[in-house]
């Protein structure tokens, strides 16, 4: 097997190996050869070419959302890992394992002009788990060159002096490494490793130089706090609402979530990407409360809120909940906590699991009537949404009401943010869908991306319902060989950012249409033509559904749906909607 000279690349290439990081999503580039050189001649690793570096991190992040370990991105100096940067806020905010290996530049050569080169240590400082800055290996073909000595002795004093100056540097850079990656796996979140080289940097050998030390990740105690104080709480409280973040599958045990339904005096609401299912549970939250009086939003308001998963896409929610403060609002999860809506005042640092193990087992019920009340309230919402989608017109509203309804069973679905999600959010999906969008940030910019290496990394079909903004903003994720047959992409094009046009401002004016909503003409079929991806469109309602009735059929390419909307009415037939629905 061929590793690269370099001893510090030998390094990391090992310690990755040794923490079973098995994808590497590699960015073309010169000063990052000998970290390529190491992967790509390792078998251990799947490694993949990205050429877009943007597109190359959320195309890892997608693949690290679905298996929940660091995947790394490698790249050269330069303005290369700036473009890392969206992601990075992404998996920073998102809690998704990211490891970033940047390589660059000698100490010194940056600062004085050097090309490629820019100041690369701690450059994301405010939205990474640590930094781990390396140090450069002693340039080993010099270390015995010094025509200047007279004696034997001085040479045997500089190469002392070199081989206790090259142990530190190594032993340093072996901490750091592992520390980073530990924290990455421990936390759930992205790292960062600088790695400086010097030239040359496509030398091989045959035999490895370094055997590093790998310091193995240190588990998390079993947590034991003293419950009995909140147990009470919990036990007095007539009206607790439990609210559901972002959430992967599977992650909650469905005997708690039972408990919670039986309970009375327990109102649990959950959104698209909670992953979490009961009949007594409502999905819908802006279905529910988007058209509720200031008497109604009373006597929804609890005394308790539990909150666990990740951010809320419902803006709904934040608005009631910042306005009708509960006296209590608590927080499950092993990562931080955000204090959402100003009134957070304690958080359980364990899993949900755990928790409700301790928590809801000892507790009584409570008679109360805010569950009963209020998910009669949302099946009443339930019939008038669906009597309000037969009678409106073919829409961004109405596109949405037909895809949902056919994404398979036991599928993947995959979700572009702004507006798509916004729709995704009022409709009920099958509960064998499995549902992801990049909340983190709620950026456009890498949704096509992370949704390629999520159906990539994911043994189910996966969809992918986005928005022609988005899409367009991320059409280099398609510059991708490793997209599965079975991926299919729909594309709503309303020509321009629809979700403006729903938001206070003056619409329908020249100034808005080109700076707001951003009007366009441009269609995805070139770029299938160019990337290889089976085309078909639809501009009603009897073409879509034709359209569908062979989309998830097995096929030899990608799939992609463009399914163009009149953009003027998208907007008045989503607002009408709450008030159709009280």
């Amino acid at each position: 097997m061929k590793y690269p000279k370099n001893p510090l690349a030998q390094t990391v290439v090992q310690l990755c190996k040794a923490k079973n990081i098995k994808h590497i999503v590699l960015s073309p580039g010169s000063r990052n050869a000998p970290l390529t050189i190491g992967f790509t001649h390792n078998p251990f690793f799947k490694c993949y070419s990205i050429v877009d570096e943007r597109c190359a991190a959320f195309f890892a992040m997608g693949i690290a959302q679905q298996i929940q370990e660091p995947v790394a991105v490698v790249c050269t100096s330069g303005s290369a890992l700036l473009n890392y940067y969206p992601a990075v806020a992404e998996a920073f905010y998102s809690n998704i394992p990211l490891l970033v290996l940047s390589a660059d530049r000698p100490k010194y050569l940056v600062g004085i002009g050097d090309g490629q080169t820019i100041n690369q240590e701690d450059v994301y400082k405010n939205h990474i788990l640590y930094s781990a800055n390396l140090k450069q290996d002693l340039d080993e073909e010099n270390k015995l060159e010094d025509n200047a000595l007279p004696i034997i002795k001085s040479i045997e004093n500089k190469l002392e002096k070199y081989l206790g100056l090259q142990k530190a540097i190594q032993q340093h850079n072996e901490t750091q490494i592992n520390k980073a990656i530990n924290t990455s796996v421990l936390q759930k979140g992205p790292v960062h490793i600088n790695i400086p080289f010097n030239e040359p940097l496509y030398e091989t050998v045959d035999e490895l130089s370094v055997n590093p030390e790998v310091i193995p990740t240190v588990t998390i105690a079993n947590y034991n706090e003293d419950l009995s104080e909140y147990i009470k709480q919990w036990n007095v409280a007539k009206r607790k609402l439990v609210l559901v973040g972002v959430n992967q599958p599977n992650t909650v045990d469905q005997k708690y979530l039972d408990i919670l339904a039986k309970d009375e005096s327990v109102l649990i609401l959950t959104e698209t990407t909670s992953n979490i299912h009961h009949e007594r549970f409502i999905p819908g939250i802006d279905k529910l409360i988007g058209a509720l009086n200031t008497e109604e939003l009373k006597q929804l308001k609890p005394d308790l809120l539990l909150t666990f998963g990740g951010l809320i896409v419902s803006k709904k929610i934040k608005k009631f909940l910042r306005e009708y403060k509960p006296k209590q609002h608590w927080h499950i999860g092993e990562n931080n906590a955000n204090d959402t809506f100003f009134t957070l005042n304690k958080v359980f640092k364990t899993s949900v699991n755990t928790l409700f193990s301790k928590l809801l087992l000892p507790t009584n019920t409570v008679q109360s009537e805010y569950n009963s009340c209020w998910l009669n309230a949302f099946n009443s919402r339930r019939e008038k949404h669906d009597k309000y989608m037969e009678s409106i017109a073919f829409s961004d509203f109405k596109v949405f009401d037909v895809l949902l309804k056919t994404i398979p069973s036991h599928s993947q679905l995959q979700v572009g943010n702004s507006s798509a999600i916004r729709y995704t959010q009022l409709f009920d999906l099958k509960h064998s869908i499995e549902v992801f969008c990049n909340r983190g940030t709620s950026g456009i910019d890498g949704s096509t991306s992370t949704a390629i290496g999520a159906a990539l990394a994911s043994k189910l079909q996966t969809t992918f319902i986005t928005g022609d903004l988005s899409f367009f903003y991320d059409s280099n994720a398609l510059w991708n060989n490793y997209i599965p047959n079975n991926f299919r992409i729909i594309v709503v094009n309303n020509s321009g950012g629809g979700i403006f046009r729903i938001l206070p401002g003056h619409k329908n004016t020249t100034n808005f249409d080109t700076f707001f909503e951003t009007k366009h003409k441009l269609t995805a079929k070139q770029l299938c033509n160019m990337y290889g991806f089976e085309y078909t469109m639809a501009a009603t309602e009897s073409k879509l559904t034709l359209a569908l009735n062979t989309f998830y059929d097995k096929k030899e390419r990608p799939q992609l749906l463009e399914v163009f909307t009149p953009s003027a009415e998208n907007d008045e037939i989503l607002l009408n909607y709450f008030n159709k629905i009280k």
